[in-house]
């Protein structure tokens, strides 16, 4: 089977990967993906995805993926985890949602209380429709990070 993407490394990279194993003090990922490119390396041993895989105790799709990244991306975006492009979870309370919590907050409290608790807080937001649905934590993270 030929493979698509061919990877072949210069001296000073197979060096680095080498040296970079000897020594061994990288996170995990970061290792088994030397150890990946090196000896998928054209120029080299020029092993097989599926002996790489056994070998190194992985999945072929692994190993391809790893090839792919060094051909496309280059050898730093290879050997590195690729950055997030944008955080897990859109925000629930944004810039403007978090300014009405806070002039609620330092309003007055609801009559019959003394002052406002977090869950207090929370039921408010929503039945003001500030927002669908908060938690009393999402409210106590924003109230600490801005007082």
């Amino acid at each position: 089977m030929n493979k698509r993407y061919v990877a072949r490394l210069t001296d000073q990279e197979r060096e680095k990967l080498t040296a970079l194993v000897s020594k061994g003090k990288a996170a995990a990922r970061k290792l088994t993906r030397a150890r990946v490119l090196l000896k998928a390396d054209a120029d080299g041993p020029a092993w097989t995805d599926e002996k790489i895989a056994e070998a190194l105790d992985m999945g072929r799709r692994t190993v391809e993926n790893v090839r792919k990244r060094l051909v496309e991306e280059g050898f730093e975006a290879a050997l590195n985890r690729k950055k997030r492009c944008r955080p897990p979870r859109e925000k629930i309370l944004d810039g403007e949602k978090e300014a009405r919590l806070i002039a609620l907050a330092c309003g007055a409290p609801p009559e019959g209380r003394k002052r406002w608790t977090l869950r207090l807080l929370s039921d408010k937001l929503v039945e003001l429709d500030i927002v669908e649905a908060v938690s009393h934590e999402t409210v106590r993270r924003t109230l600490k990070k801005t007082s």
